[in-house]
């Protein structure tokens, strides 16, 4: 008996130990080709024959048409934004929709949940329309402002995991709350946010991440407007033909510094985000 455990167990490792070098490897051949001290981009080897910080410290030497520091000024300005509004939003609609009881309350739960499993860039082209009349599209700056709204319009729809949240948090100490004179804002700012800080930091980290990542709608917004570019547009342009043979592995030290305040930030709320999940999921 203690045999057959130990065989599984030992299967089920070296399953796990497989799965998780096919996982590594794309990572480790980005961060490899990164410090490639040969140009160019397609090599029949995948160990550099030579290392360099040349194509991290270029990256910040604008020249042509590489802007990595604005791209990425950029990227960050829309992000933080974003994510502030987004989270303002999602709190507050989650919040709505776990104590208050009013009608037509489940029909528009499962009208946001139908309307999520739908991919949101199949409504670019109605929304870069209605940026166009509003007057959105005339200069980069109010490109960016268009992004933010867009980023964060529809992110009230994505409640659900916070709202499982609220759930968790006793009515009671809503109700002693109105007791004692307090209002529903009073109680949603000054009771129920103090007690959600992990869904809060959830909230967060998600909304960081959409616009920081996001290719498809800042590229129709954007249009030719470089120096207004995201980094995610940014970072393609340098692999566009008449551009990758001499940016090719300075894209790939791009794609790693972008990837740092991610992993950063994931490791600092490690435990708020496990433990929203864990709530929203009991909630």
């Amino acid at each position: 008996m203690k045999l057959k455990k130990f065989i599984t167990n030992s299967i089920v490792h070296v399953i796990l130990a497989i799965l998780s070098f096919i996982w590594i490897l794309p990572i480790f051949f980005v961060v490899l080709t990164s410090f490639r001290a040969e140009g160019g981009s397609y090599k029949t080897y995948i160990w550099p024959k030579g290392f360099t910080l040349d194509n991290y410290i270029n990256l910040f030497v604008e020249r042509g048409q590489l802007h990595y520091t604005k791209w990425f000024m950029n990227t960050f300005i829309v992000a933080i934004f974003s994510c502030l509004l987004s989270a303002f939003f999602v709190l507050c609609v989650s919040y709505c929709m776990s104590r208050l009881r009013f009608k037509m309350r489940k029909p528009f739960m499962n009208i946001a949940l139908i309307l999520g499993m739908f991919p949101g860039f199949m409504s670019m082209f109605a929304i870069y329309y209605i940026l166009k009349g509003l007057g959105f599209l005339e200069s980069g700056v109010m490109k960016m402002i268009a992004l933010v709204l867009v980023y964060s319009g529809g992110s009230g729809l994505g409640f659900y995991i916070a709202k499982g949240f609220f759930d968790t948090i006793p009515k009671t100490i809503d109700e002693a709350a109105y007791i004692d004179g307090a209002t529903k804002w009073d109680t949603f700012i000054q009771i129920t946010i103090p007690l959600s800080k992990p869904i809060i930091v959830h909230t967060l980290l998600t909304s960081f991440m959409g616009p920081w990542v996001d290719y498809i709608f800042a590229k129709v917004i954007m249009g030719t407007e470089t120096d207004y570019y995201t980094i995610a547009i940014g970072l393609w342009s340098m692999l566009e033909k008449e551009y990758i043979e001499y940016y090719y592995t300075q894209f790939y030290a791009g794609c790693v510094l972008i990837s740092i305040p991610i992993a950063i930030l994931f490791l600092l709320t490690q435990k708020c985000y496990t433990e929203s999940v864990a709530g929203a999921v009991k909630g």
